[in-house]
């Protein structure tokens, strides 16, 4: 005999007729089985991925035993679907809904069901309230932020990626008097009884007395998020499908959670989320070389120290090609077993950087972790990234010969196809080599932004060039430690030039979000590091270490004309005729050179005109190259792969300065900056602000290769020559050319050549002069040497700076989540965003404003390439609906340029309509390009300027 409560409902019985998924199931599956689901997969990801001093820290704050809280935390991500308990969502199935909309019980105002705005992650946030305060939850309503039931609700309300305001005491009072789409009482009811069936199911009988702070209620709503996605899986819930003759009796209840808990267990395993372990090794058994004087200091001081004060941050200042990576990453295990840390996150300022420092993470997993180590990349175009390319989803049980010596219970996963790979999901992964920017969209009020946080909680964090950021990105980086400071995550800062400011407004944030409310003044020494624990934040003093790369680095600094753009004959005195004089040497005696320029269009004029200058060494191949950012994805590849080879570190096993390489010139952008462990004879670079000239500086000599490896020309290795050629006029604003100061700030440029000019004998010892010049750059009392005009027009340019700094720093201020401390028990202080606070401003990097275009080479009528040569055919699909191959090869040839190239769509090819739906290929713009008589170039007529395409990249005329 059928139950009467299949076709007659009483509000005292769980009707699981409601619905919680649909979509790909044979029939609608009960929104109590889902609510149960989730919960049995939180329990997982609560003893799998949390770590016990996080387990300790939600108990104690909700006043509960480990074990309760557990179940109480699993009971709430239970609950996160109460709100799909209402005309508006139950109505998405009509044929479901027609069968409860007949029925007295479920009243509702005319036209609820239609409120679809009212989504049901909202319905969760103003029912729940009601319903905890009945089972005895703390509620004040006059003190709503503050009461646990509220704050419970509301985090539940954001696990769609944002969270609702607090809601007002009338709202709560009334319920469907004033948002009609709740239902009415029989709706009402029947949350109330699947409430308290979960409960009772799960076992969580236990009240907490208190709430949670913000880091740890953003930790408890990560779990939520993940484990309602892997709840979800379609598979998984048609293996969990009830009968057609269920009715969610209690013994029924008892049995799908018993089912469901023995799938979770399952989920969880093949989803690869975990804990990273990090092993007790000693530096020379993670890296196949002994620690060098900087890293010897770490490894023989920092143990102790941690061993002492427990976990905390370590700020490393140190020359460039110094061994600042591996310094890191054995403090991170250091800090990561101290700290009971799950994984890293090793964050870097560009892609490129980030694809480089993959392998190296790999490495470094294999050998000094165990546990879990799935291993993402982390970046827009991580997907097109070459290290998922080479073996998809299967373990690397290959490490790096030198590493092979110490083997690994369980390889290191690159999950290139794993669920891990899914959206928003990567940085759930136990192990992360990213951008810099992947972590600072936590502090954006964007969706998901708290499981960004959860993603990098429990994680020891890498910041490597943590100079590199402007005021906009730094502020950002100041709030994210922050918040990495209340979540106790260990954080590594590298640095080859960083201020006494800039450090102490990173350490003060990380110790301020730990709370440590009083600011302790750090001067960074170079090469050095120090140390602030989590606990007290106390600062070390800073350590001063040796180094084993002491050397004297020459500064010739030439003062030109600026005929960077000119192609007619150098004129005496002019950058052009420099340029031939101080690379006439690498032609004729051989060796290489590096030639770093301000923007792409000079760098690719710059090439032209050494070409036309050394027709010889243009002729030979690799003679002369050419690298910036706007080649195609796949041609910037090539030539860094080129590059790596020929301007490299020398291959192991090759004997160092066996003999002096061939002539060979590479101009470059600042891409060469932070991306390529590059090594030239000699460094010539355009005025730039000090820090970025030494670290081109680096690049000089950066590898040993002995007397017999270096041109003639070059006197010793150990005193490398860094040329910087000045725009004449320079000391002052007028003299700085507009294209130079588009890119750098003119005060930091006339500061700099100021400075240069100045040095005693045209030289700076590194390290041992680096970190006072750096600071002598930013000092307030620089202008005292000049003359009174010039410390005049010094000072109204350094106005100018702090001035923009100063809005930079108050948008971003504006742009941000709250602190920790300023949460104060609304969630919705990480999703709220003040008026006037548009799309455009938020982003990690203020004015980026770029474009990707996609070149169409028309080879005749009917045929058309993805290259100017003819030989790679659109894909057969490209038109109608591109397979992921497919796209993966159109955005392979893909080139970013400025936004205001393709600001308008005159001249440019439609893209095709299936082309919305992909994320990626909505954002290209087409370029129809044909070619010119002789067919060496291409071009394409784009608004009111003609955008070529050659073999040095891109280029726009107007």
């Amino acid at each position: 005999m059928t139950d009467e409560r299949l076709t007659a409902p009483m509000c005292t019985a769980l009707d699981c007729r409601l619905w919680g998924k649909e979509h790909g199931l044979e029939r609608p599956y009960p929104v109590v089985c889902h609510l149960l689901d989730t919960g049995a997969v939180y329990r997982v990801l609560w003893d799998t991925v949390l770590g016990a001093t996080t387990r300790e820290r939600i108990a104690a704050a909700l006043g509960l035993t480990v074990e309760a809280a557990r179940d109480v935390t699993a009971f709430w991500a239970a609950l996160h679907d109460l709100g799909k308990i209402t005309p508006p969502f139950q109505a998405q199935v009509p044929a479901a809904f027609a069968r409860l909309s007949g029925e007295s019980v479920y009243g509702s105002a005319p036209g609820a069901e239609r409120q679809r705005e009212f989504r049901h992650e909202m319905a969760t946030h103003w029912a729940l309230v009601n319903l905890l305060a009945e089972v005895g939850y703390p509620m004040d309503y006059g003190k709503r932020r503050q009461s646990v039931a509220h704050q419970v609700a509301q985090l539940l309300g954001g696990h769609h990626g944002r969270f609702g305001g607090v809601l007002g005491k009338k709202e709560l009072l009334l319920g469907s008097a004033v948002q009609p789409a709740l239902g009415e009482e029989g709706w009402a009811e029947q949350r109330r009884l699947h409430l308290g069936e979960v409960r009772r199911v799960l076992g969580a009988e236990a009240v907490p007395a208190g709430g949670l702070p913000p880091e740890l209620a953003v930790v408890v709503c990560g779990l939520v998020v993940v484990a309602d996605w892997l709840a979800s899986q379609t598979p998984s819930v048609r293996t969990l499908l009830p009968p057609t003759d269920w009715i969610g009796s209690q013994e029924q209840l008892d049995a799908h959670f018993a089912r469901s808990s023995r799938r979770a267990e399952e989920a969880v395993a093949a989803s690869r989320l975990g804990r990273a372990h990090f092993n007790d090794r000693e530096f020379d058994a993670i890296f196949p070389f002994p620690p060098n004087p900087l890293q010897r200091d770490i490894v023989e001081r920092l143990p102790a120290l941690v061993a002492e004060r427990g976990p905390g941050l370590v700020l490393i200042t140190a020359p460039t090609g110094d061994g600042k990576t591996e310094a890191a990453l054995y403090a991170a295990s250091i800090l990561g077993r101290a700290a009971d840390a799950r994984g890293l996150y090793f964050a870097l300022p560009t892609m490129a950087t980030a694809d480089g420092m993959f392998p190296r993470v790999r490495r470094y997993a294999n050998v000094a972790l165990s546990g879990e180590r799935a291993l993402t990349l982390l970046h827009s175009m991580a997907w097109l990234s070459p290290v998922y390319a080479d073996d998809p989803a299967e373990s690397d049980q290959d490490p790096a010969p030198e590493l092979s010596q110490i083997s690994a219970p369980q390889g290191t996963v690159v999950e290139s196809d794993g669920w891990l790979r899914g959206s928003k999901r990567p940085i759930l992964a136990s192990l992360g080599a990213g951008t810099i920017d992947q972590a600072l969209t936590a502090m954006l009020p964007v969706t998901h932004n708290a499981l960004r946080l959860f993603g990098l909680s429990e994680k020891v964090f890498i910041l490597d060039e943590a100079h590199a950021y402007g005021p906009w990105m730094h502020q950002h980086l100041v709030r994210l430690l922050e918040w990495l400071g209340a979540l106790r995550s260990p954080v590594v800062l590298l640095s080859a030039t960083l201020t006494g400011q800039s450090a102490g407004s990173l350490v003060d944030a990380y110790r301020r979000g730990a709370g440590s409310r009083d600011p302790q003044p750090v001067e960074p020494c170079y090469p050095g590091w120090l140390f602030a624990d989590v606990g007290t934040g106390q600062v070390t003093r800073p350590r001063r270490t040796g180094t084993l790369r002491t050397r004297t680095l020459g500064i010739d600094l030439r003062t030109v004309a600026w005929d960077v753009d000119q192609m007619s004959e150098p004129v005496v005195g002019g950058r052009r005729a420099a340029l031939r004089q101080v690379l006439d040497p690498v032609a004729t005696g051989g060796g290489t050179a590096l030639v770093c320029c301000t923007t792409v269009a000079e760098a690719q004029q710059t090439y032209r005109d050494v070409s036309q200058a050394f027709p010889g060494l243009a002729e030979r191949d690799g003679g002369i190259r050419l690298l910036h950012s706007r080649f195609p994805a796949r041609e910037r590849q090539r030539i860094s792969e080129e590059c790596e080879a020929a301007y490299g570190k020398p291959q192991e096993g090759q004997p160092h300065g066996a003999a002096v390489r061939a002539p060979s010139i590479l101009v470059a952008t600042q891409v060469v900056e932070q991306s390529l462990d590059l090594d030239f004879d000699l460094v010539v670079s355009d005025l730039a602000p000090l820090a970025q000239l030494l670290q081109r500086a680096g690049r000089g000599c950066r590898h040993a290769r002995g007397k017999a490896g270096r041109p003639a020309w070059l006197a010793d290795e150990e005193r490398p020559r860094l040329v910087v050629l000045a725009p004449a006029g320079s000391t002052g604003a007028r003299g700085i050319p507009r294209s130079m100061a588009a890119v750098y700030d003119p005060s930091l440029l006339v500061r700099t050549v100021t400075l240069l000019d100045g040095l005693p004998d045209g030289e700076i010892a590194v390290p041992g002069d680096v970190q006072h010049l750096i600071d002598e750059v930013y000092a307030e009392d620089f202008t005292h040497g000049l003359d009174e005009a010039a410390r005049r027009e010094l000072k109204g340019m350094d106005l100018d700076r702090t001035a923009r700094a100063m809005v930079e720093q108050s948008m971003a201020e504006t742009v941000a989540v709250a602190a920790p401390a300023d949460v104060n028990g609304d969630l919705s202080k990480l999703s709220q965003r003040d008026i006037g606070v548009t799309e455009e401003l938020l982003t990690t990097r203020l004015g980026a404003d770029t474009g990707r275009v996609l070149c169409l080479y028309q080879q005749s009528p009917g045929h058309i390439t993805l290259d100017r040569e003819g030989s790679v055919s659109l894909p057969d699909d490209w038109r109608s609906k591109p397979s992921r191959d497919s796209v993966r090869q159109l955005m392979t040839f893909v080139t970013p340029v400025p936004g205001t190239w393709v600001r308008t769509t005159e001249g440019l090819m439609e893209r095709p309509p299936s082309w919305e739906k992909q994320p990626l290929l909505r954002q290209l713009v087409l370029l129809p390009m044909t070619p010119d008589s002789q067919g060496n170039s291409w071009s394409c007529d784009a608004g009111d300027g003609v955008i070529t395409s050659s073999s040095l990249g891109l280029e726009r005329r107007r």
